[in-house]
């Protein structure tokens, strides 16, 4: 993957800024690093980040919401997860096994 480590350069403050406002709203994890990963996996997908003009990077990197970032977050941390795993696997069949029927009595 392409780190474009010059524009991370260029718009740290803008990134710091808003990392600054998400430990205000009590998001204190979130991490100048993330919010980049975010905009250009997410924000930026289809755009070429090499030709993006300054404003308009800052401008998006300022629009986030928390709410935006940490849904985004969220289906990153499912897709990275083995469900399938051997750790998971006896909590998967507890699951679908199904439930013995009591006997009915008449």
């Amino acid at each position: 993957m392409l780190n474009f480590t010059d524009q991370y350069d260029i718009v740290l403050p803008a990134l710091e800024s808003k990392c600054a406002e998400f430990h205000y709203l009590q998001y204190d994890t979130v991490t100048p690093e993330e919010l980049w990963q975010y905009c250009i996996k997410k924000k930026w997908k289809k755009k070429n980040i090499g030709e993006m003009r300054l404003h308009e990077m800052v401008n998006e990197i300022m629009e986030m919401t928390a709410s935006e970032f940490v849904a985004f977050h969220q289906i990153e941390g499912l897709r990275g997860a083995n469900f399938f795993s051997e750790g998971n696997l006896a909590e998967l069949e507890q699951l679908l096994r199904p439930t013995p029927k009591k006997p009915t009595s008449i």
